[in-house]
């Protein structure tokens, strides 16, 4: 036996046992028998099934979620779930048995309001309404509480069917964003249910689901109520099943979810699951006295969380902590205590639980659809992958933008391919946003895409840093040729909405939330400059505030966006107004032109463009053709490179190309004049340049030809690039304009003019064209007659009604004055002053 203590508590969560230390505060009425009537109740309702099994307290296990039903808390103005009556009993917050009656009566009462008649959780509301009703009576007839304090309140009307709220009406309401914390929680509460899986309820061999049910499930039924449309449910899913990363466990992660999954099952005599008073830590502020005496708590809640974050290397080391959990519950409750014989069986089970699973072998375990967990990360191209990194991934969309992206999971399937699922970071162009949206160069953001990939369409490595980061430095030894992006919010696809991030560790694999990388310090803070949205240009002139979402152009399944939109909407309360135009410098004094360069040997154009030293910026350039002088970069903050293709080694002419490549200029006196790369443009180029010639700068002429990068085009097949022209590598060139056509040499006496073909082509499109104008100058006219003749119609309606309100209001008047003014010769004339009125309305006639 334990030793007899002066203080008894609860322990993680409301035991059955009287509490004796914690005393209900001076004012509270509830007696100890009725705290146990409370317990008693919520027990019960938490455990009653209906005939076929069906959990009616499912839905109001928890609150409802605002990001599935928005408008819920504008309709309900007093939200109740069982978690909140379970927590204010623990805490002991029920100054009166009739406040616990009232909460409880909310929660039919809420689902009542909200619902309408047909909905699921609409019955299940009344099934709960019954069934307390008939707790409550019997806690009457133990003469608990009284009749009167039984009784359920009145909480106000319900709704007719008319006035609930549709289906229609909450799909269509705006959606508020979640914020980051529901977002984890809801992440670790989907986590819990798909470990926790389907129990089977032996008094009834049908299979039911335990716990709390998943958001995503109320928020479907209580969309659809009772009539499911599979068509949404299936959608749902779909989107569901993007926005997670899939469940790969080795078999110590397995043995040890089989193991809490069957100590959730375990009841004591009262039917009552006994890990239930071990799911949480009591409160700190509520209970100081068990954080005293018990120095290394643990709970069920806690050893999850440590599981979904690999801290478990073995089945031992979990189990460890399955020990302490009940070896403190023994330690702190008395013997003959609920909970101390809950633990010491609990315990026996378990550890009976452990050694069945642990005796089993590996191959018990491998999954259904052959996959096979490789913790430790992916080898391809003779680098290791693992949870954590950053990379591109190819886009097949568009082979120069790659997809920033995060791995989660790494594992091989039955034939031994290996795959990788990973979170996609969109950039700015591939998102749906307000139109004058600023976003930072290289920013990117993040999104619900889980996406599962080959390692074969890992391109290289990237890195991207939290925005409170990137103004202060860079990761170390970090490669300087590798992308480095911003990112400061997560991006909802289906809504168009940016959030931005609160804690950047929810945004990461739980294996490295607990991990950080070094950094080189800048000397100082760089201030970060936002640029107005890159697809700017795509707003339209008749785009209103009162359109709906544009959409986002698509292409490939298994990538973002070919390219976003933008929109006129009004800007979101969350986003911040675009920043103020920074004012234009001084002008500077001209400076002279640069002495004559020397004209190049014959072959220079054969040079490469590394023998030209540091490159001119062609866009700095005033209009007087002044020459720029390049800047040096600073060691304190290296050059961070846009994903491009490598550079081609030589920038000359193409062979084969003939004259029409050669025409662009001489090639005697010409060299090549490499530009500065834009972010997204390839590397690898070849042009011809302008030289300068006494004195006087002549910018370098545009892009004319680029290749791909080596995956770019190993993606091209290789009999496709034997078709097209090459470079000396192999790769195929792409030209940003067709080539000249030399027109042969003139015939003298031959007629020039148009063939008879192009011509009938021409009169008949010309024909057409005029046809079409007359029908739409006919389609106008009528309109404008439709138009001219409504209003018409509309000005006669009212024209004749202002008539009649003229005539009524005129008839008014006249009766109001007769009646004035018989009543003025009465009180003059009395009885004579009809005969008075009479003659003085004959002598006004004469």
């Amino acid at each position: 036996m334990a030793p007899e203590r002066v203080a008894q508590s609860s322990t993680p969560v409301p035991t059955t046992e009287n509490d004796q230390a914690t005393q209900p505060a001076a004012e509270s009425t509830v007696t100890p028998e009725q705290h146990d009537g409370m317990q008693s109740v919520l027990d019960a309702v938490y455990a009653h099934r209906q005939e076929d099994g069906h959990d009616p307290s499912e839905l109001f296990h928890r609150k409802v979620n605002k990001r599935y039903l928005p408008d819920y808390y504008d309709v309900i103005k007093e939200p109740v779930a069982l978690s909140t009556i379970k927590s204010k009993i623990a805490k002991r917050e029920y100054s009166t048995f009739a406040e616990y009656v009232r909460d409880f009566a909310l929660i039919p009462h809420n689902a009542q309001v909200y619902n309408r008649p047909d909905a699921g959780a609409y019955h299940d509301g009344l099934e709960i309404k019954r069934f307390i009703q008939e707790e409550f009576k019997k806690l009457v007839e133990n003469n608990v509480i009284t009749a009167e304090v039984a009784a359920l309140p009145y909480l106000g009307e319900i709704p007719q069917v008319e006035d609930a709220p549709s289906v229609a009406a909450s799909a269509g309401a705006p959606a508020a964003e979640p914020d980051e914390e529901d977002e984890v929680e809801d992440e670790e509460e989907q986590d819990d249910d798909d470990e926790e899986g389907e129990d089977t309820d032996d008094s009834r061999g049908k299979p039911r689901k335990r716990g709390r049910p998943r958001k995503s499930d109320i928020a479907r039924r209580e969309m659809l109520g009772s009539k499911e449309d599979p068509s949404k449910l299936a959608d749902m899913d779909a989107r569901k099943k993007r926005g997670r990363p899939p469940r790969v466990d080795t078999p110590m992660e397995s043995r040890i979810k089989n193991i809490m999954k069957a100590m959730r099952k375990i009841k004591n005599s009262d039917s009552t699951y006994m890990i239930y008073h071990f799911d949480r830590l009591p409160d700190k502020a509520a209970m100081p006295e068990y954080f005293n005496e018990i120095k290394n708590p643990m709970a069920v809640d806690v050893i999850k969380k440590k599981q979904k974050r690999k801290k478990y290397q073995s089945v031992e080391q979990f189990m460890a902590d399955v020990e302490l959990m009940f070896e403190n519950a023994k330690r702190y409750n008395e013997d003959d205590s609920q909970i101390y014989k809950d633990a010491v069986i609990l315990q026996a089970e378990t550890r009976k639980l452990a050694a069945e699973e642990i005796a089993r072998p590996d191959t018990d375990f491998v999954m259904e659809d052959g996959r096979i967990p490789l913790p430790n990360g992916v080898l391809h191209n003779g680098e290791l992958w693992k949870v954590g990194d950053w990379i591109h991934l190819a886009n097949p969309n568009d082979l120069t933008k790659p997809i920033p992206a995060q791995i989660y999971r790494t594992w091989q399937d039955a034939s031994g391919s290996k795959f990788i699922n990973a979170c996609w970071y969109y950039r700015p162009e591939q998102t749906v946003h307000r139109f004058d949206r600023h976003f930072f160069d290289n920013e990117i953001v993040k999104t619900g895409q889980y996406r599962d990939h080959s390692v074969d369409e890992i391109v290289d490595r990237c890195f991207v840093m939290f925005i409170t980061r990137y103004s202060k430095g860079r990761p170390r030894n970090f490669p300087g040729d590798k992308e480095i992006y911003v990112c400061e919010s997560r991006y909802n696809d289906e809504k168009h909405t940016f959030n931005k991030i609160k804690t950047w560790a929810s945004c990461l694999p739980d294996e490295v939330r607990d991990k950080d990388y070094e950094m080189d310090i800048f000397p100082e803070v760089k201030k970060l400059k936002k640029m107005a949205s890159p697809i700017a240009y795509l707003l339209k002139d008749e785009q209103k505030d009162t359109d709906d979402f544009p959409k986002a152009e698509w292409g490939s399944d298994n990538a973002p966006p070919k390219i976003g939109a933008v929109h006129r909407r009004p800007r979101d309360a969350k986003d911040s107004p675009p920043p103020e135009p920074t004012p234009s410098p001084p002008p500077r004094e001209p400076t002279p032109p640069p002495p004559p360069q020397p004209r190049p040997v014959p072959n220079a154009a054969a040079r490469t463009p590394n023998s030209f030293g540091q490159r001119p910026n062609q866009h700095a350039l005033n209009a007087a053709s002044r020459p720029n002088v390049p800047t040096p970069q600073s060691a304190a903050a290296p050059m961070q490179r846009p994903y491009q293709p490598q550079a081609s080694p030589a920038a000359r002419p193409i062979p084969g190309m003939g004259s029409g490549y050669s025409a662009h200029g001489p090639q005697t006196n010409t060299v090549p004049r490499p530009q500065q790369a834009s972010n997204y443009a390839p590397q690898n180029r070849y042009q011809q340049g302008g030289t300068y010639s006494s004195g006087n700068y002549q910018a370098p002429q545009p892009i004319e030809v680029y290749t791909l990068n080596d995956a770019g085009n190993a993606a091209i097949p290789l009999d496709i690039r034997e078709q097209f022209h090459r470079d000396e590598y192999g790769r195929v060139l792409f030209f940003t304009s067709p080539p000249l056509d030399v027109l042969p040499p003139r015939k003298e006496g031959a007629a020039v003019g148009h063939s008879a073909r192009y011509l009938a082509a021409k009169i008949k499109r010309d024909k057409v064209l005029k046809e079409k104008r007359k029908r739409d100058e006919d389609e106008r006219e009528a309109q404008e007659q439709e138009r001219a003749k409504a209003r018409k119609l509309e000005a006669g309606a009212h024209a004749q009604k202002a008539e009649t309100v003229r005539q009524k209001a005129l008839g008014l008047w006249q009766q109001q004055l007769r009646e004035a003014t018989e009543g003025d010769f009465k009180s003059l004339y009395g009885e004579q002053w009809k005969a008075k009125m009479d003659e003085e309305l004959a002598r006004a006639n004469v």
